[in-house]
């Protein structure tokens, strides 16, 4: 069995130990203690039934460090009689331990880590290495956050919003280390959309196909920015755009409209575009106006304020510009953007510059100094 197919067995293990009554704390180490067993016996043994492999190995590994905690002695009576072997249930638990990682009492980040830990499968180790920052520090992370939900009850309903905003911030994460996060979050979507019929569940999962169909494209050898007007379209993956657009357009017709649709549905048109100047501006703009009924965001706006001025002029762009935020991200990038297309070149290249001295990571800084020096040359 290859390391994804073991992850995707990690909730439905986890899930199992929780009905027994493990707290979710102890039970998630001791699955854990289980998939270490399992990379080191199962290349040599494989066990006809993984999950219930993993199951009894787990459970062991609970009772065994019940037993030695002395704190938690009195559990004990409750723990010390191992279920009679036999086969085990066959509900799926997945979609009940995403709302428990996404529940609300956690910050963002630690939500994240902890999907990515229980749900997902990955070691402290690779979660750290995504997130580029200590073990040690990641290993607090997700301690804390299982001593916050260890009082959870099991079978309190979730909020799919929260579960599906994890899910995108983990996508947004992209790729760092020997994980690919925009991968992963790809696969726990798919998961999530198989254990729960909903259409802003779709929505998150064609959004995050079609994104990823761009991603060979978006940068060049060197590394550096390749704008969505300038990619090489050849280079985009139409078996991911043609899935997500399937998924979207079989969401879309049950009239349940949400913001991760609407999303989509953007995403969606870019890639129905055979190019740049082929792009359905005036339809894209419409989408946000229904994107802003969900989400009332200054992104949002920013980002409807550029399509406008690809659909209606530039000045009408930087008419609806002006009436945003000046401080908000992207901003001066974007009014950069919105003056070249008018003609004011000398400007748009102060303001490029200027964007790249607010630019918070250095391929984006790149892209905008190499903005601003191209006008100054011309």
């Amino acid at each position: 069995m290859d390391d994804v197919a073991l992850r995707a067995l990690v909730p439905s293990v986890l899930a199992v130990l929780v009905r027994r009554g493990a707290d979710f704390a102890a039970a998630e180490d001791a699955v854990q203690d289980a998939l270490v067993e399992a990379v080191r016996t199962w290349p040599a043994d494989a066990p006809r039934d993984a999950k219930g492999w993993l199951v009894t190995v787990a459970w062991r590994r609970f009772l065994d460090a019940t037993r030695a905690d002395a704190a938690r002695r009195r559990r004990e009576d409750a723990v010390d009689a191992e279920p009679e072997p036999g086969p085990i249930p066959a509900t799926d638990d997945t979609l009940w331990l995403y709302f428990l990682c996404a529940h609300p009492s956690l910050t963002p980040a630690s939500a994240v880590a902890l999907t990515l830990r229980a749900v997902g499968g990955l070691t402290t180790r690779q979660i750290a290495d995504a997130y580029l920052v200590p073990e040690a520090t990641m290993a607090q992370r997700i301690s804390r956050a299982k001593r916050t939900v260890s009082d959870v009850r099991f079978d309190q309903p979730g909020d799919v919003g929260t579960v599906l905003r994890v899910l995108y911030l983990v996508f947004n994460e992209g790729y760092s280390g020997d994980v690919d996060l925009a991968d992963e979050a790809i696969r726990l979507t798919r998961q999530l959309a198989a254990a729960f019929d909903h259409p802003e569940v779709a929505g998150l999962l064609a959004l995050m196909l079609l994104h990823r169909a761009r991603r060979d494209a978006r940068t060049r050898p060197d590394g550096s920015l390749v704008p969505l007007a300038e990619q090489d379209r050849s280079r985009w993956d139409t078996a991911l755009i043609a899935e997500g657009v399937e998924i979207l357009q079989a969401a879309l017709a049950r009239d349940r409209l949400g913001e991760y649709q609407a999303q989509a549905a953007i995403a969606a048109l870019h890639a129905d575009a055979p190019k740049a100047a082929e792009t359905d501006w005036v339809q894209i703009v419409e989408w946000y106006d229904e994107l802003l009924r969900f989400t009332d965001s200054p992104v949002v706006r920013l980002n409807r304020a550029v399509a406008l001025g690809e659909a209606d002029g530039p000045h009408a762009g930087l008419a609806a510009l002006a009436e945003l935020d000046d401080s908000l991200p992207r901003h001066t990038a974007a009014a950069a953007y919105l003056h070249e297309k008018a003609g004011e070149r000398a400007l748009a290249a102060r303001l490029y510059a200027a964007a790249a001295a607010r630019a918070t990571n250095a391929a984006e800084r790149d892209h905008l100094t190499r903005q601003a020096a191209r006008l100054n040359r011309g």
